[in-house]
């Protein structure tokens, strides 16, 4: 596909089982979605552990059923072993700043809100020109960056120049926090922010760095993570095992990671 929206005359299918109305227009994540679970649910039901007569979701929406048999098929065939102590203390020592408390940022941003339907190459391709203007003059004397919050941000805070003063990373979605915190950055940052909201031109105008918590103190988080990052990486390599073993039609499995995933 080339497109970020799936044309509507184009049928997506899974061991020929549909994953959409072909009217629908769906974006590329949610396409891989839909066939990821899919992949599951048919798994699950070759494994004895859905009714065989479980009804495919038209919605993207699978049964109760199918969502207790998926959970117990991902526990039967991923192999998740438990995070060593130095594994821990690794990960801890590598990221440190992720384990600080109290990090706050002064920020302000401009928002290319996704709503359903919307071609998000269009809206990528509308963003990176305002991007790189205000990137560019974000040492001048005119605030572009607030020029152009005002102008063409879908948030409320545009009317303010896109400012969202001083945040907390409990302030934020995850997915915009990670990329905010835990950094030294200062000043337009140097790429566009996803978030579920959208595309975000962010500018970190000042940062009150957080105070490092030790290994002790944060064992738990840290074993939490390395746990999650196991099982991201074993989720991955069983769907990739079950779709070479599956006729797949119309989605592109291996573009990018799928949000069941994430």
């Amino acid at each position: 596909m080339t497109n970020d929206t799936l044309h509507p005359s184009a049928l997506a299918r899974i061991n020929g089982v549909p994953l959409h109305a072909v009217s629908d227009q769906l974006s590329p994540d949610e396409l891989r979605q839909r066939a990821c679970t899919e992949l599951l649910r048919q798994a699950a039901q070759a494994a004895g552990l859905l009714d065989a007569n479980d009804t495919p979701p038209a919605d993207g929406v699978i049964s109760e059923a199918a969502s207790s048999a998926i959970e117990a098929l991902i526990g039967k065939n991923l192999n998740m072993p438990e995070p060593s102590e130095e594994a821990c203390r690794r990960h801890h020592a590598a990221h440190e700043a992720t384990y600080c408390t109290g990090e706050r940022i002064r920020v302000r941003h401009i928002l290319f809100a996704v709503t359903p339907g919307v071609d998000v190459a269009a809206l990528r391709k509308r963003a990176e020109p305002i991007f790189l203007d205000v990137r560019c003059h974000d040492d001048q004397a005119a605030d572009r960056f607030a020029d152009a919050a005002r102008k063409f941000s879908n948030c409320p805070s545009g009317a303010e120049g896109g400012d969202l003063g001083w945040l907390g990373t409990e302030d934020c979605a995850p997915e915009f926090a990670r990329e905010l915190f835990g950094h030294i950055e200062v000043g337009v940052l140097p790429r566009l922010v996803h978030s579920r909201f959208g595309l975000h031109i962010v500018e970190v105008l000042e940062r009150e760095p957080g105070v490092a918590q030790s290994f002790e103190s944060v064992r738990g988080a840290v074993a939490n993570s390395l746990r999650q990052q196991t099982f991201v990486t074993a989720l991955r390599q069983y769907l990739r095992l079950l779709a070479g073993e599956a006729t797949v039609e119309g989605v592109e499995l291996d573009a990018a990671d799928t949000p069941l995933v994430q």
